[in-house]
């Protein structure tokens, strides 16, 4: 540290600090309350309960210190900043000898974890003027050393536009005054450099959606710091490009795809990020001058119903909305699930009361099935806002505690599926020309070549963790369930970083009336000259699955992966009756299909770890001209319902099954559902272009007819049904004319503006 010693470095951060605040009792508040913000402003200054509610929103309020498991979280934290100030070292290549500059993200985090200790209640260091010196002292130091005006921001622009700021922005606000004024402003001055307000000035590149919610979080901290209300402002006026529905890019779409890195979806990452972040904002900038009023705000109190519900399950975060964040952890999924639980009952505060109710309830439900990693008591390490929140929901009977929803929900813009059904859940992922195969990035998720094949995601009772313990470490990449894919070798990392993988296929998506759903992928295998049409019929017990036109040229077989499940559950087969099973798990049925199965103990992740898998595929040899496939996956199902299942093969008819249709019909459902990779007839449906149908009849003489345009391209589509139809029930305005009689005919107009979605419409029957 130039020469300078520890011991006078932290005297002179204390002489400076200590002039501008008198601390009684060596800084500690009666009974250890947390610190108020007490700088030198007047009583109307705005800024103050900007402060204040900065370090309640952020680290923590609303609980009694004084209890369990509060006293011991707290106590901990003020251990571990105690055991940080004994062990600061500040030198010209550290602040502590264990974390050589430039240290992004541990020596920042160490610095805020000090601060909160600080600010904090019952800490055993609340308030203490000497910790706030030591704050001060190592924020000032790593900005002259790592984070000055005029450094090489070398690296990634995350560093230093968005987390080194933010910490130390964060630390520095909740220690106050005892950072000093030329301290505060060297920081101020640093960031202003790294950040400059032109990055707010224009959405787009790397200040879009998530990203600009943290620029302008650090924007509106750089203002509190300083006082400015110029910064402040621009904070809060810069969020407004993300509230709109977006049709392309990054940010929030109105099926509720929310997308990051231009072609990955994110809900599990960025999209929880942004959620957290504007929940942030919101809580802190209510009241204030600068408080968030632009209507459009109500989009994203609109995304937690239509966003982020539909890929949250049991209070996990499905892995098919997490990029490459999937690889950084076990029960990351159940971590993912914790933040986005917390974002929505911090969003709360600012939402309706009738939105907080309905979210009070889901989130309740959430956290009482998650029997994996319960969520409050791992809430206990996370965030101890969070664990009070839910802690007084959990114990408000007044409250009920939401099932998870029958239905099915399709993300068209997003390529993604999310099917429920009382005992069992499934999620499905894929990639188009929108978007990617997956992303790897910062040396993560470098085997995840093959997550946008047609990855089938289950889940069952008492399976939560199905993908969550260590999966991603030790599964096989080649054999992710229920895609087909080329076994060719491919490279860690190989293809464009960050989601820049898409396929040419066009025809991605389906149709779905809100219950059951057709779904399909025109697939272009990752690397690969494999080529397939996939297609997923989702039922009430049952998902049926079908693959057509399966070719190859890379020399090497081609597989279709039946299921991969982490299990030591012992598998049974029927070879001759074309059924197996995995008892606590379901059961599938193959006709005329010979399917392979591999039981194998798999070994990885960076601290080994080994996990069984029972794996279940079919071969299409090497080079296939047109091979195909029909299996159903029966999830939940008994031995004896998987044997009846596969003994009654006109339970579901399958229509077609080649590269212009794949159709079934379910006649126990009234369901007739096809999926027009070109136009053409089947099963009594006739459409004039590609597009998804899907036909319910229902027992009170009605029907309805939901078609989509998964290739958006449609400017006008016939769909022809040969059955008697009385009349037309309900309509829709891209349902430009409609005839019955014998037959119904309905023109649709401009399907292509629908993103995708689905247009139902209802007919009586003749």
């Amino acid at each position: 540290m130039n020469g300078y010693s520890r011991r006078l470095f932290l005297q002179f951060s204390g002489i400076a600090a200590a002039g501008a605040l008198i601390v009684a009792d060596a800084g500690r508040t009666a009974a250890g309350a947390p610190v108020p913000a007490r700088a030198a402003h007047t009583a109307g200054d705005p800024f103050a309960p900007l402060r204040r509610r900065w370090r309640e929103v952020t680290a923590g309020s609303g609980f009694d210190a004084a209890a369990e498991p509060y006293r011991t979280r707290l106590a901990e934290l003020g251990a571990a900043a105690a055991r940080y100030r004994s062990t600061m070292v500040p030198a010209d290549a550290s602040l502590w000898p264990d974390l050589a500059f430039p240290s992004f993200i541990d020596t920042p985090a160490r610095l805020r974890t000090m601060a909160r200790a600080y600010a904090l209640p019952r800490t055993g260091l609340t308030g203490d003027a000497d910790l706030a010196a030591a704050v001060a002292g190592g924020v000032d130091h790593y900005r002259r050393q790592v984070y000055a005006a005029g450094a090489d921001p070398v690296g990634n622009w995350w560093n230093w536009q968005i987390g080194v700021p933010k910490k130390l922005l964060d630390a520095a606000v909740l220690i106050g005054p005892h950072l000093t004024g030329r301290q505060s402003r060297g920081l101020r001055d640093a960031v202003d450099h790294f950040l400059p307000e032109c990055r707010l000035n224009d959405y787009s590149g790397t200040s879009t959606g998530a990203n600009r919610v943290d620029l302008c979080t650090v924007t509106l901290l750089r203002a509190i710091l300083g006082s400015d209300r110029g910064k402040a402002a621009l904070a809060a006026s810069a969020l407004s490009p993300v509230f709109p529905y977006v049709y392309e890019g990054d940010g929030i779409y109105r099926d509720g795809s929310f997308v990051q890195h231009t072609s990955v979806p994110y809900q599990g990452g960025y999209g929880a990020v942004m959620l957290s972040g504007l929940a942030t904002l919101f809580a802190v900038l209510r009241g204030s001058p600068w408080e968030i009023t632009d209507p459009a705000r109500q989009v994203v109190f609109d995304m937690v119903e239509r966003s982020f519900a539909p890929v949250v399950h049991d209070g996990f975060c499905m892995d098919l909305v997490s990029g490459r964040g999937i690889s950084r952890e076990p029960y990351g999924d159940h971590r993912r699930g914790r933040g986005i639980a917390a974002a929505i009952l911090l969003l709360g505060d600012t939402a309706s009361a009738a939105e907080r109710a309905r979210w009070q309830g889901m989130v309740k439900g959430w956290a009482l099935r998650d029997t994996c990693t319960p969520m409050l008591k791992a809430a206990e390490r996370d965030d101890l806002g969070f664990h009070a929140r839910l802690a007084a929901v959990l114990g408000d009977d007044a409250i009920p505690a939401a099932d998870e929803p029958a239905g099915h929900r399709l993300l068209a813009m997003s390529a993604r599926a999310v099917h429920r059904r009382p005992t069992w859940c499934a999620g499905l992922s894929m990639a188009s020309y929108r978007i990617g195969h997956y992303e790897h990035g910062n040396g993560e998720n470098l085997r995840g070549w093959h997550t946008g094949s047609g990855v089938l995601y289950w889940w069952g009772e008492g399976h939560g963790d199905q993908y969550s313990d260590s999966f991603w470490y030790t599964v096989d990449p080649y054999r992710l369930p229920g895609t087909t894919v080329s076994t060719r070798r491919l490279a860690d990392g190989a293809g464009a970083g960050w989601g820049d993988t898409c396929p040419p296929g066009r025809w991605v998506g389906g149709a779905t009336d809100g219950m059951y759903a057709a779904v399909g992928q025109h697939l272009n295998g990752f690397e690969s000259t494999m080529e397939a049409f996939k297609s997923w019929f989702f039922l009430d017990d049952a998902v049926v699955c079908l693959g057509a036109a399966i070719t190859g040229k890379d020399g090497v077989p081609v597989e279709t992966i039946v299921d991969n499940r982490r299990t030591d559950a012992l598998l049974t087969v029927d070879d001759k009756a074309g059924w197996a099973h995995l008892p606590g798990h379901g059961g599938y049925v193959l006709p005329c299909a010979r399917l392979r199965t591999l039981r194998e103990e798999r070994t990885g992740g960076p601290d080994p770890v080994t996990r069984s898998y029972v794996t279940l595929w079919l071969d299409h040899g090497v080079d296939p001209g047109s091979a195909d496939y029909v299996y159903l996956l029966l999830p939940g199902a008994s031995l004896a319902a998987t044997r009846a299942r596969a003994a009654d093969p006109g339970w579901a008819r399958v229509l077609a099954n080649t590269a212009r249709q794949q159709g079934v019909q379910v006649p126990s459902l009234g369901i007739t559902a096809v999926n027009f990779w070109n136009g053409g007839a089947v099963g009594g449906l006739a459409a004039s272009a590609p597009c998804a149908i899907l036909v319910r009849e229902g027992g009170d003489g009605t029907a309805t007819l939901t078609v989509s345009d998964p290739r958006r391209d449609l400017g006008g589509l016939i769909v022809t049904w040969d059955r008697p139809v009385a009349e037309v029930l309900h309509g829709h305005p891209l349902l430009l004319r409609a005839a019955t009689g014998a037959e119904l005919t309905l023109a649709f107009g401009r399907l292509s503006d629908r993103g995708g979605s689905s247009t139902t419409v209802t007919v009586r029957l003749g």
